[in-house]
């Protein structure tokens, strides 16, 4: 290093045009970003826009869930049956342990990797608050979950149009699996977000969410039915609540006044569908709560 005669130290640094330059487009604002980051989360969910392996396992599940909806269909049709072996409602709960298959694999990818390299700041720097992200990656990883329980669900309605059904009740039986779909969709996903947020590695929220979801339906199922004997069938009923597949049976069976899949998630009357409407929007409201006091921990700014 050379000094200048007055002892000032010669700077030689130079000021280089890389070619950055300012945005001069339209800013979409804070509900284009949510929307977009709702859909790359649905498009996650099955894998589209990423590697072919990560394709592998929510389409296999996809083909699994849709399998036996044609071979429901391909036997009423060819045997003549006059109804379908499984209603539209039945059909999403009958399928609990595929579905909760793909939501254990999907809720940990949604979020483990926004938790594990710390891009919550990021996503705050744009015009998208704390509880978007929230609610954007709830509404996308529900949706994904109702596509996947509504792809059997349509199979069985266009199945029951080929076998001419009645027109007008397989139209609000369809529509009837669709609303069934939806409520699962939205319950279940929350919760499986919510305990996928509580780790960093994708591997554990799948075993968390997964072990959670079936070991819940089995103790809730063991926990109605000694309940029945020891008590009665109306107070066994009320524990049913504590399983979200069984609760959203149980309340798809008290609004529209169909058949649950399973007899231990009958509400009792109008007292019991309030009831179990009542659980659905507790469980699903703290569910929220909880994933909105999660990422704003976070968050961190």
């Amino acid at each position: 290093m050379t000094t200048q005669p007055n002892g000032a130290v010669p700077n030689d640094s130079v000021i280089h045009d890389i070619g950055f330059r300012h945005y001069d487009g339209p800013r979409l604002g804070r509900g284009w970003a949510f929307r977009s980051l709702l859909l790359e989360t649905l498009r996650g969910a099955f894998g589209l826009g990423r590697p072919a392996k990560v394709k592998i396992m929510p389409w296999v599940l996809i083909g699994l869930i849709c399998a036996p909806a044609i071979i429901i269909v391909a036997v009423t049709i060819f045997t003549s049956s006059a109804e379908l072996p499984l209603s539209y409602t039945q059909y999403p709960f009958a399928m609990s342990l595929l579905v909760s298959l793909f939501l254990a694999g999907r809720a940990p990818y949604a979020v483990s990797r926004d938790l594990r390299d710390g891009t919550m700041p990021l996503y705050l720097s744009r015009p998208i608050k704390r509880q978007d992200y929230v609610y954007a990656k709830l509404l996308g990883l529900a949706a994904a979950v109702w596509i996947f329980v509504s792809a059997p669900v349509t199979i069985l309605f266009i199945g029951a149009l080929l076998a001419k059904f009645p027109v007008r009740q397989q139209i609000f039986g369809w529509l009837g699996g669709l609303l069934a779909g939806a409520l699962l969709a939205l319950l279940i996903s929350a919760i499986a977000l919510a305990l996928a947020s509580l780790t960093k590695r994708r591997g554990l929220g799948v075993a968390a969410v997964l072990a959670t979801l079936v070991l819940l339906n089995g103790f809730v199922a063991v926990l109605v039915s000694v309940v029945n004997m020891q008590a009665s069938e109306t107070a066994g009923s009320y524990f049913a609540v504590l399983d979200p597949y069984l609760l959203v049976d149980g309340l798809i069976a008290g609004w529209l006044g169909v058949d649950p899949l399973n007899g231990i998630a009958q509400p009792d009357g109008a007292i019991g569908a309030a009831f179990f409407t009542l659980a659905f929007v507790v469980i699903l409201a703290g569910a929220v709560a909880f994933l909105l006091r999660r990422f704003r921990k976070v968050g961190g700014v």
